[in-house]
């Protein structure tokens, strides 16, 4: 059995201890889905600040509506899900749009607020190789920011977390081939913004 076969279940079990009346039980669920709903919220709104918003609003909701999950995917799609809708809809309000004109897609210089691009760091690198790698980095998260919103859900979820096909037909509610050729095309879009900054 798979490690996220194991994960599923270790989280089926929490899902009903929580419905049963174990507080704790969500507080589980919280350490161990926080890392990667943080992850997904930080890739598509590129701010760390709104990010933690975002991730806490997913786990608010997730608080609110858990009764209703039906154990016909594993919670880690849900909650997938909800951390998506919830970013998309960050997204396309106006509050947000007017205050991302203000801010800047990576943390500032010398901190380690930005937990994507800090990953990238390498005790073996040089200094100078570790500044190219983070530049690089900072190519790329601005090239995913500036896609659509469903080309933006669906090279997150595949390239950056590394699901599969089927859990984001799951969590994006796309058919299997509208994932596929909207991947090759956010691809094939990231390819070209990235040549054309050389």
């Amino acid at each position: 059995m798979g490690d996220r076969s194991v994960d599923a279940m270790q989280d089926a079990e929490l899902v009903k201890a929580f419905i049963g009346g174990s507080v704790s039980a969500f507080d589980q669920l919280v350490i161990r889905h926080k890392d990667r709903v943080f992850s997904v919220c930080y890739l598509f709104l590129g701010d760390h600040s709104e990010a933690g918003d975002c991730a806490q609003e997913t786990f608010i909701k997730v608080f609110r509506s858990i009764k209703k999950f039906r154990f016909e995917s594993a919670f880690s799609t849900w909650i997938y899900r909800i951390a998506v809708n919830t970013c998309k809809n960050r997204l396309k309000s106006s509050e947000y749009r007017k205050k991302k004109k203000t801010l800047s897609l990576t943390s500032p210089e010398g901190s380690n607020e930005n937990p994507v691009a800090g990953s990238l760091a390498d005790e073996g690198l040089s200094p100078v190789e570790e500044l190219e790698n983070r530049q690089r980095h900072k190519r790329i998260l601005e090239a995913i920011d500036s896609l659509s919103h469903d080309h933006k859900s669906v090279v997150i979820l595949r390239d950056m977390e590394g699901l599969s096909y089927e859990e984001i037909t799951r969590i994006t509610g796309f058919g299997m081939g509208t994932v596929k050729s909207r991947l090759a095309r956010a691809r094939l879009a990231l390819r070209d913004l990235l040549r054309s900054e050389r």
